[in-house]
């Protein structure tokens, strides 16, 4: 009996387990535009510990990741101060699956088609541990912040707005 049942194969998951990285798998009913309220909400996770995953891009077009809480909006505008850019905006979704090579809804910030930058609410390194998206729509992974940083290179910002 293997022990290693995965729930899901992505390019996500290949990645974590060919480093060796801990995670825990949660599926959950995709909801079409329920984003990450809905999954902490079925999961009966704090929104504040699900991180959603944002394809944006600066005003070259430079596409980038933003991991932030789930119940929070980026605030664009502190966004492109702190990482130096003139402005930065949300991609169109045809082109942020282009970028991440996931759909949306399923973006996850590990193997993305395209070596983008990401950026992470700080706030969210502060958690034992975050969930976000494992690479397929109604599908999380959860696993230490710290993760996102040494594998990805996620640099802390602080751009979180609450939504409204």
């Amino acid at each position: 009996m293997a022990k290693d049942k995965h729930i899901s194969e992505t390019p996500a998951t290949q990645l974590l387990r060919r480093n060796k990285v801990e995670f825990g798998e949660h599926p959950y009913e995709y909801v079409d535009h329920g984003g990450a309220m809905e999954s902490s909400r079925q999961l009966g996770v704090d929104p504040q510990q699900v991180a959603k995953t944002l394809i944006m891009e600066d005003e070259n077009g430079q596409p980038l990741v933003v991991l932030m809480h789930g119940d929070c909006e980026v605030s664009t505008k502190n966004l492109a101060r702190q990482i130096g850019a003139k402005k930065v905006a949300p991609c169109a979704p045809a082109t942020a699956q282009r970028h991440s090579g996931y759909m949306v809804g399923g973006t996850s910030p590990f193997a993305t088609r395209k070596k983008m930058p990401v950026w992470v609410e700080e706030s969210l390194l502060d958690y034992p541990v975050i969930y976000l998206n494992g690479g397929r729509r109604g599908y999380l992974i959860s696993l230490a912040p710290s993760v996102v940083v040494q594998l990805l290179g996620a640099r802390p910002v602080q751009a979180a707005l609450p939504k409204h």
